[in-house]
């Protein structure tokens, strides 16, 4: 007014302070904005939430500078703010009351994230077969997290190019409050603002989503990972179903990297020690492969650490997949036991097993480079000899032994042996 500016005091009821995501508006009034008249045509704002925000309790004010409120487009700005008069949503045709009380509502940051869409459109969204999703589209590259009832769990999360996909399992019937957080990828700070608040209604309960207490979201592969080197991964999808209890993948890897692999489960018999021992990773130039055999059925969460290879530091957590397997006559044993001296390249193609049957012909056939002699010592010695096409093979008998060891040595003008593999033999 004092720039000479036409300007508009506006009543209505706005989604703000003491409002419950699918509310029914009983009362009008409830909170006051403007409306300016700049270069022809009239224009939305609100000073007051431009400002910043109180908490639940209404106890405490948070400066926070908010210049989505100034200008704000019509379409975008009815998405909190309903006027007493239709006429001043500025829009044709308007939104009734009711499409107001069930629309989807998106917190300013929705929109300076550059959130385009999110699915779905309304408040309230119900299970189906104890399932409800979510999907948010943008156009770049946004970190994700959510909370079911303030916990992280029970939901599956994974990325893609252009938004995220959310499935949430609710545990309980009844109505759950669902919110979405996000953050632009290049952000330093952990800090995720809140960009959708959903109520879901559940009627029925999917207990075979009771997913390991180590699954971290978001789940699977995506833009993400290949930032930090995991390139064309063989299963773009964040749930691996396995019938037989194996799997296996594949990774191209950046330059310059290391890789950790670990299997986890809520089971007592897989032990933090154990963890490892059920993965056998194989390198093949700049290409990786991970086997996995499981120790038994059930739900796994299979995770990746990398560093540089030129960085004495520690591994830092990549991501995770699910892995599935309902078969319950499965139970593989641990993969042999590899030594220090096992190197980057080497190859186990049999046996795979660490555990070797008693008083039998056991069938070796491994890939070692940059040796010279290869033996497998068990109650007595045996050669393995190099093949044409670059394996050692040979065969040992495990009479009598509780151990097999496979013994390279690497230089002809010395005697010394390195372990390099472990086996356990049965007992009777």
């Amino acid at each position: 007014s004092i720039a000479g500016i036409q300007c508009m005091k506006l009543s209505g009821y706005s989604k703000g302070y003491g409002y419950k995501v699918g509310q029914t508006i009983q009362e009008s009034s409830s909170h006051a904005w403007n409306a300016v008249y700049l270069d022809g045509r009239w224009h939305l704002l609100d000073s007051t939430w431009g400002t910043g925000n109180i908490d639940d309790s209404a106890t405490k004010f948070t400066f926070r500078y908010n210049e989505f409120y100034f200008l704000t487009h019509p379409a975008l700005f009815v998405n909190d703010h309903f006027p007493d008069n239709s006429n001043w949503q500025l829009l044709k045709p308007a939104l009734t009351l009711k499409e107001f009380e069930h629309n989807l509502m998106h917190s300013s940051d929705f929109y300076k994230l550059g959130m385009l869409t999110a699915h779905p459109e309304t408040a309230i969204i119900h299970t189906v077969n104890g399932t409800a999703t979510v999907s948010v589209e943008c156009c770049s590259s946004t970190l994700f997290s959510f909370k079911l009832n303030g916990t992280d769990e029970p939901g599956l999360l994974t990325l893609n190019k252009h938004g995220m996909k959310l499935e949430v399992y609710p545990q309980k019937t009844g109505r759950h409050e669902l919110r979405i957080f996000a953050k632009p990828s290049k952000c330093t700070e952990e800090l995720y603002n809140q960009v959708l608040e959903y109520i879901v209604e559940c009627k029925s309960v999917d207990k075979s989503k009771r997913f390991p207490k180590d699954l971290y979201q978001p789940v699977g592969p995506s833009w993400a990972t290949e930032r930090q080197g995991f390139l064309r991964p063989s299963h773009p999808d964040p749930i691996i179903h396995t019938n037989d209890g194996r799997c296996s993948l594949t990774f191209t890897l950046g330059k310059d990297i290391s890789i950790l692999a670990s299997l986890h489960s809520d089971s007592s018999s897989l032990t933090k020690e154990k963890s490892g021992q059920h993965i056998l990773d194989i390198h093949r130039g700049n290409q990786i492969e991970f086997k996995i055999h499981l120790p038994h059925a059930g739900n796994f969460v299979l995770k990746f650490f990398t560093k540089k290879k030129s960085d004495p530091g520690s591994y830092t957590y990549v991501f995770n997949y699910l892995i599935t397997c309902l078969n319950s006559e499965v139970q593989w044993p641990p993969f042999p036991l590899r030594y220090f001296s096992w190197q980057e390249g080497y190859e186990i193609l049999e046996p795979l097993s660490r555990l070797l049957p008693a008083n039998r012909n056991v069938q070796f056939k491994l890939k070692m480079h940059g040796i010279c002699k290869a033996i497998v010592q068990a109650e007595d010695t045996y050669t393995l000899t190099l093949s044409r096409d670059g394996f050692w093979e040979g065969t040992c008998n495990t009479s009598g032994c509780r151990e097999v060891s496979v013994m390279v040595q690497e230089n002809a003008n010395h005697s010394y042996y390195s372990q390099v593999l472990k086996y356990e033999v049965e007992t009777q």
